[in-house]
């Protein structure tokens, strides 16, 4: 166990209430199973059919967009690189209208399970589907890795909590949820986690007004500091993020985990009107701006109380994603257990986004690699449901192999950083190709694919082998004295786990600005940000098909039916010279029977096929 930064004995209280609300939070979204309505069939299970509130959904969506590493990561970014980040908001908010008027309308009548299902009956071909729910599950499962390790380190070094003993509580918990539970569960639990982490942000940032005996203090002092910098259109393509990389950046990101991503269509899909869709994800937007800036003044009123003394450099703490967590145990020390609540939110939002994954993911597999084998022909509706909750408990101990390996090799890391990166454009631009390219076949979407994500993966692994470190903002440790941090608290001794991650907190190694340097090609394309990685895979896929489906259009065999299209595309095509396209009734489109569907989604689903039959 790691020394952590104030004595055993002080921290009774946080073990006890860190147990406590892990067990509860766990407990609560179970209790219909032992005393409520079960899930008896493959539907209730993966999307609770009904027994969702708006609310609940449009926080558990919420929760989702934000992710567990919210509550560390952002508010350690303002304090060690400033706002620029902050800027990703414009491109989630602009992505969620686009998702709500142009994706739903297309997946929602189609009775579909699985989201690649759509591309199964839009190209009819099982190769493009397998790519794109390969692409999403692989990637699911390295970041659930890392989700897993992110709060598994904070505990082990803070708390006190052993790093296996974090990922095998998490684990064992995302089996018994998706063995007993299911959509329904998960989203119960999200909405736990949600409220529960929207109540310490507001606490932190109270403290951090108490601390520094002003209000006007949170945002002058980062201000003056040079933390907050908006609208900041560098033009240069090799800065970690500006406005431009941070807006164009995070929209495609955004539509592609929105829009493509399983574990939020399945949350779609679950309401049962394109109204109530429609209300829940634009409803969202405020709440998303509300939450997403809360985390941010929690980083500004970290900031305010540290300024003239950094715990980093002051030897307190030996990553900057530790500064949050530091922050609760030094400045909460008088509320025992408050420690031991933040914690167990840490725990409990890698848990809930652990398990709506795992479900997404097991929900994958089954509807887009096994059910299509003859073996699993004509399988029962039950025995399906015992597949998806076997599957998945499968996936919640390969999570927590990655996990362990995560700790293990730092390379790990960064390989799912990379696939994150890589496959997010090459899987949007497979689904703006079926949606708005009405030429496009499974030839064309294919290859895009494959040739993005080459083409990305060569320029992400490529940006390792150049010299492209952003340096950190200055910090000061001349205010550090006696009384800067409260009684109890101490240096800490290094880890095994914290030796096996590179830490950095000498400045003057850093380049001092990386732009300054003269690279040739291909090293200019490395050095282009990691934000551009999805806009320029979705670029090249939909380049790529659109060109390879031109040259071989065949007009019958890429027939597809008419409804798979986004609604305003088929009819603008029937403006486009050149002759009328072939479309077909599809049998295997088994359409929603919902109310008040007609005019919500320009009338796409109630159209009779105008072409050629």
């Amino acid at each position: 166990m790691a020394t952590v930064a104030s004595s055993c004995t002080s921290l009774t209280w946080d073990y006890i209430t860190f147990f406590v609300f892990v067990i509860v939070s766990t407990l609560i979204p179970l209790w219909g199973r032992f005393f409520g309505r079960k899930e008896k069939t493959k539907a209730e299970y993966v999307f609770g059919m009904g027994t969702i509130s708006v609310g609940a959904m449009m926080l558990s969506i919420a929760r989702g967009t934000l992710g567990v590493r919210s509550l560390l990561g952002y508010p350690s970014e303002l304090f060690y690189r400033g706002s620029a980040m902050w800027e990703t908001l414009y491109g989630m908010v602009t992505a969620y209208p686009i998702v709500c008027y142009v994706f739903i309308p297309v997946y929602f009548n189609l009775g579909i399970t699985s989201v690649y299902q759509y591309l199964d009956l839009r190209f009819n071909s099982r190769l493009v589907r397998c790519l794109a729910s390969g692409t999403y599950v692989v990637r699911a499962l390295l970041i659930l890795g890392v989700t897993l390790y992110t709060p598994a380190v904070a505990l082990n070094t803070v708390v006190g909590v052993p790093y296996w003993a974090s990922l095998l509580l998490i684990t064992v918990t995302t089996i018994t949820f998706n063995l007993l539970g299911g959509l329904k569960a998960a989203i119960t639990a999200d909405v736990i986690q949600g409220v529960t982490m929207i109540l310490l942000m507001i606490a932190i940032v109270i403290q951090s007004m108490v601390n520094v005996w002003s209000v006007e203090k949170i945002v002058t002092v980062p201000a003056e500091e040079g933390r907050l910098t908006f609208f900041d259109f560098t033009g240069d393509p090799t800065i970690r993020v500006d406005t431009t990389s941070a807006w164009l950046g995070q929209l495609f990101m955004s539509l592609s985990i929105f829009g493509c991503q399983q574990s939020f269509v399945q949350r779609y899909l679950s309401m049962g009107s394109f109204q109530e869709i429609q209300r829940t994800i634009m409803t969202n937007v405020p709440i998303i701006i509300i939450l997403f800036t809360l985390v941010w003044v929690v980083g500004m009123g970290i900031f305010s109380v540290y300024v003239d003394c950094d715990p980093l450099a002051a030897g307190f703490i030996s990553k900057i994603d530790e500064i949050a967590a530091f922050f609760v145990q030094d400045k909460f020390s008088y509320l025992p257990g408050f420690l031991g609540l933040f914690m167990g939110s840490l725990l409990n939002g890698a848990l809930t986004l652990n398990v709506s994954n795992i479900n997404a993911a097991a929900t994958v597999t089954w509807e887009d690699f096994l059910a299509p084998l003859p073996y699993f022909k004509d399988t029962r509706d039950k025995k399906q449901l015992r597949m998806i909750r076997v599957i998945g408990a499968v996936y919640g101990v390969i999570v927590m192999g990655i996990g362990f390996a995560v700790g293990l090799l730092s390379g790990v890391i960064e390989s799912s950083m990379l696939m994150t990166s890589a496959t997010s454009g090459p899987l949007l631009g497979v689904f703006l190709l079926a949606m708005l390219v009405p030429v496009c076949n499974w030839k064309g979407a294919a290859s895009g694919m494959i040739i993005s994500h080459i083409v990305t993966l060569w320029i992400t692994f490529g940006g390792l082998t150049i010299d492209n470190e952003t340096p950190l903002l200055p910090t000061s440790v001349e205010g550090c004295n006696n009384e800067t941090f409260s009684n109890g608290i101490i240096k800490r001794s290094e880890s095994w786990m914290a030796s096996s991650i590179a830490i950095t907190d000498d400045f003057d190694d850093l380049p001092l600005n990386s732009t300054n340097i003269t690279r040739g090609f291909p090293e200019n394309l490395y050095a282009i940000s990691y934000m551009y990685y999805s806009l320029i895979g979705t670029f090249i896929t939909m380049l790529v098909g659109t060109v390879v489906s031109y040259v071989t259009s065949d007009r019958e065999a890429d027939a597809y039916d008419q409804r798979l299209l986004y609604s305003v595309v088929y009819k603008l095509s029937h403006a486009w010279p050149g002759e009328e396209r072939y479309y077909v009734n599809n049998p295997k489109i088994k359409a929603k029977s919902v109310k008040n569907l007609e005019g919500q989604c320009n009338g796409a689903f109630d159209e009779k096929p105008k072409g050629k039959v």
